[in-house]
């Protein structure tokens, strides 16, 4: 069954049992986490703070569904970087973090992270790209071994000049052929990068089954219902096409505040899969 979740740096204010709480109360399964919110450096999480992080999110009775965001702290990290030392760190990074993700009882990891796949200066962008695949194939192997999947997420040229579409996504998955690298759809994403609707990408890919998680926001940066982007008919292609994963909730401009933007978005979620099931 399809989860809904909220990206937990919209909440980031409050401490993690209390962003839990909350979730919980306005209608959320569970919570989509930003390492970055749990410490300044979540490489060096300790086991008693991920068994406290754990442990806050059952007391609430939701799941940590995966985590994204995934390269923001520590800094200085860089899948693109002509500096063969940084892209050692960073890769060891992605696979510290995969194993926190299933030590977190997550099941899949959002790769957006535009800031650091993005090409250097200096560095022409098919040798970007052959280091974005050797990170890649990496990240696939410790997934595969974790038991989770890591998920490649277009992003619109504004924030970066590598992977901005679906097509370039799945390319980078096939070439990288493995069972636990996947790529998702990120509605604000679709919306300013693609010529197909995402309703079309859905009904395109979702067969394919390299679509495995969903994100939810408008082009303007707020939370589903807030912008001009409709929404309903996403909700109606992930029905008709038997998708099973998550769904997360990622406004970016929160308005009026993180915790009225969450609520309300919980509840028009939830109120547009009521009203398909009520016209079925």
């Amino acid at each position: 069954m399809m989860r809904l979740a909220l990206c937990n740096e919209v909440l980031r204010e409050r401490d993690f049992s209390a962003q839990c709480a909350f979730a919980a109360a306005v209608g959320y399964d569970g919570l989509e986490v930003a390492p970055f919110t749990l410490a300044d450096d979540p490489l060096a999480l300790a086991d008693a703070r991920v068994a406290e992080v754990r442990r806050a999110a059952a007391d609430a009775g939701i799941a940590i569904t995966g985590l994204h965001w995934l390269l923001v702290k520590p800094d200085g990290l860089s899948i693109t970087s002509p500096d063969a030392a940084v892209r050692v760190r960073t890769i060891a990074a992605i696979r510290r973090i995969v194993g926190l993700c299933a030590a977190l009882g997550g099941r899949y990891l959002v790769h957006g992270s535009p800031a650091q796949r993005r090409t250097p200066e200096g560095t022409d962008r098919a040798t970007a790209r052959a280091c974005i695949v050797e990170a890649l194939v990496a990240a696939a192997e410790a997934a595969q071994d974790a038991g989770v999947i890591y998920l490649l997420e277009p992003l619109p040229a504004d924030e970066t000049d590598q992977v901005n579409t679906l097509d370039e996504a799945v390319a980078l998955v096939r070439e990288v052929a493995s069972p636990a690298l996947a790529t998702m759809l990120d509605a604000k994403s679709a919306a300013l990068a693609e010529t197909a609707s995402a309703p079309d990408l859905l009904a395109r890919w979702l067969p394919e089954g390299v679509i495995r998680h969903v994100q939810l926001n408008d082009r303007n940066r707020r939370g589903p219902g807030q912008g001009a982007d409709r929404i309903a008919p996403i909700i109606a292609a992930l029905v008709a096409g038997g998708y099973d994963g998550d769904i997360a909730v990622e406004p970016f401009d929160y308005f009026p505040d993180g915790p009225a933007c969450a609520a309300r978005a919980a509840g028009y979620v939830r109120g547009l899969f009521e009203a398909l099931a009520a016209s079925s």
